[in-house]
């Protein structure tokens, strides 16, 4: 109350002398720091108060990797008001990816994380390493079983075959066809669509019932949309995809509000703090549901006899880990690891598979149809991998002893995950005194590693422009021309040149059900049907952030004319 007292005596031309004062201060103050900086890298000189963000034109990839481009392999930027040192070779980042817990936080703590209810837990944002260690423990122990793997397999297959009768039904929709002639064309129609529309709604439905043993009805809801004939299903999970999968992908959009924002802004600034209003409420509505599902199925297995099987998907064994119906029990020595799993808890390892599970596949895999269209030689020698593997002339099975035998399309994912990084960079923090680069850093120093940057380093990559899975795949044929590029690629290739799944303690716990869904996608297709890109000079539409995402790919799709 006295300095608003003191505030309303002074006038209005005093007032702009005493903030312009406090600004040349505070200019002054933060050019003093910036020049006296331990460690002084090169990079974009900062401003006061917006620091480099001046040069942020919403995609995080191009401008880290103009960056390098202009200031080498170790450079630093400034955003939210922290200085980020950005290194762009394996040799200077292996430290990090090492197993060690120097390295284990994202990025420093803060109110906003907690806020946005990222804090403690799951494992994505988890910054707590006794409850990250007990999360992970329960989500591996959930997702990494033989019949984990087989129940995705299978569903993968059913959910394309429901996804093909949409495709059909569109097509023929669309010729005005009968339901007479339906039936004598059913080979002969083709379909142009957004794929990227499809994929995003396909991974959802898959990871929705992995996880939980339910369905959701996505690609129906978006099928609804495309078609005069509507659907109806029943014994959903989510009444609402439709607003489920909006809701994921807004959260996961509005993050840099919580990260980058303080909380004076968040709360009090007009229009931001509107904006922060409605995402909390998507949260919430997302936590909500959640809560409804975990509260429903932990009913479900009380209900259930002891003895009696129980699904195998991840929210049940989530429910019963570490209790008397956990079938997988495993002696640990802290008892702490040893306790059942909270609702919180067990809603935080539901969130991180939903959010994980969706998106990154579905643009990963947009990206490869992507490439493939555009490389035919490729294509082909994809395709008669997949003939020698799964004969068209036999009964098809898809089962994950025959996926692992794919291991030409495995190196298709590999490079077009290379040439277009799915994920571009991410952050390690060290609360502590470290050495990084040939450089002493002090605690509290954030480290961005630029893996895009990486990725096209002429340093590890022979002609990295240039898209070419050989360099991830070997084979048993007297090839001198694919042997020495192998060796070459191996030659030169650091371990962590290529880090498609992280490494470290954060490496990627869901990369086997991730490789599982695109081997299976890539079979299922390309096996069935011709696809093309309805304009081939049309580039790649991407909007990259942290991770990459595929705005729309529009292709043809048409069954396959066997002989």
């Amino acid at each position: 109350m006295a300095i608003f007292n003191i505030i309303i005596t002074i006038s209005f031309i005093e007032l702009l002398k005493l903030i312009g004062s406090l600004i040349l201060v505070y200019t002054f103050q933060f050019y003093y720091n910036y020049y006296t900086r331990p460690n002084k890298l090169p990079g974009p000189l900062p401003l006061p108060f917006i620091g480099n963000t001046y040069l942020y034109k919403s995609d995080t990839k191009s401008l880290f990797t103009s960056l390098r481009e202009k200031y080498g392999d170790i450079y630093e930027v400034y955003f939210g008001g922290q200085r980020r040192v950005v290194i762009s070779r394996p040799d200077y980042f292996e430290k990090i990816l090492i197993s060690s817990n120097k390295f284990f936080k994202r990025y420093p703590h803060s109110k906003g994380i907690e806020e946005y209810g990222l804090s403690g837990v799951g494992i994505i944002h988890n910054d707590n390493l006794k409850s990250w260690r007990f999360n992970r423990q329960s989500f591996i122990r959930s997702i990494m079983t033989p019949e984990f793997n087989n129940e995705a397999i299978k569903l993968t297959n059913k959910i394309f075959q429901e996804l093909e009768g949409y495709w059909k039904s569109l097509a023929n929709v669309n010729v005005n066809l009968s339901n007479n002639n339906l039936q004598d064309n059913k080979n002969d129609w083709s379909l142009e669509t957004d794929l990227s529309k499809w994929m995003r709604r396909f991974t959802n439905d898959i990871i929705v019932m992995v996880s939980t043993g339910k369905r959701s009805y996505s690609m129906a809801s978006y099928y609804n949309k495309l078609s005069p004939i509507k659907i109806s299903r029943t014994g959903t999970l989510i009444e609402d995809s439709e607003k489920l999968l909006q809701a994921f992908r807004s959260y996961s959009l509005n993050s840099g509000y919580f990260f980058i924002l303080g909380s004076f802004i968040r709360q009090h600034v007009p229009i931001i703090k509107d904006k922060v209003k409605e995402i909390l409420e998507n949260r919430n509505f997302i936590m909500d549901k959640f809560n409804e599902i975990i509260k429903n199925r932990r009913k479900e297995i009380e209900e259930t006899p002891i003895g009696s099987e129980l699904r195998h998907d991840m929210l049940t064994s989530l429910i019963t880990v570490n209790t008397d119906r956990d079938i997988k029990k495993v002696k640990v020595v802290e008892e702490e690891m040893s306790r059942p799993m909270t609702d919180k808890e067990i809603g935080g390892n539901l969130f991180d598979i939903l959010m994980g599970g969706t998106d990154t596949t579905a643009n990963l895999f947009c990206f490869i149809v992507y490439y493939i269209c555009h490389f035919p030689q490729v294509k082909q020698k994809m395709l008669s991998e997949i003939e020698t593997v799964f004969p068209s002339k036999s009964k098809f099975d898809l089962k994950h002893d025959d996926l692992s035998k794919l291991k030409y399309c495995e190196a298709i994912i590999k490079e077009v995950n290379r040439c277009t990084p799915l994920v571009s960079h991410f952050t390690r923090y060290s609360d502590s005194p470290c050495e990084m680069a040939g450089h002493h850093w002090e605690a509290g120093t954030l480290f961005l590693i630029n893996l895009a940057s990486v990725y096209s380093h002429k340093d590890y990559w022979p002609d990295p422009n240039t898209f070419n899975p050989d360099r991830f795949y070997k084979e048993n044929k007297k090839s001198e021309e694919i042997e020495d590029n192998n060796e070459e690629n191996n030659k030169i290739r650091h371990r962590y040149s290529f880090a498609m799944f992280g490494g470290g303690l954060r490496i990627c716990p869901g990369k086997k059900l991730a490789m599982i869904e695109l081997l299976s996608l890539m079979v299922l297709l390309f096996r069935n049907y011709d696809v093309e890109l309805v304009d081939m000079k049309m580039p790649l539409k991407l909007k990259s952030a942290t991770a990459s995402a595929c705005e729309e790919l529009m292709v043809k799709i048409k069954p396959r004319i066997r002989e």
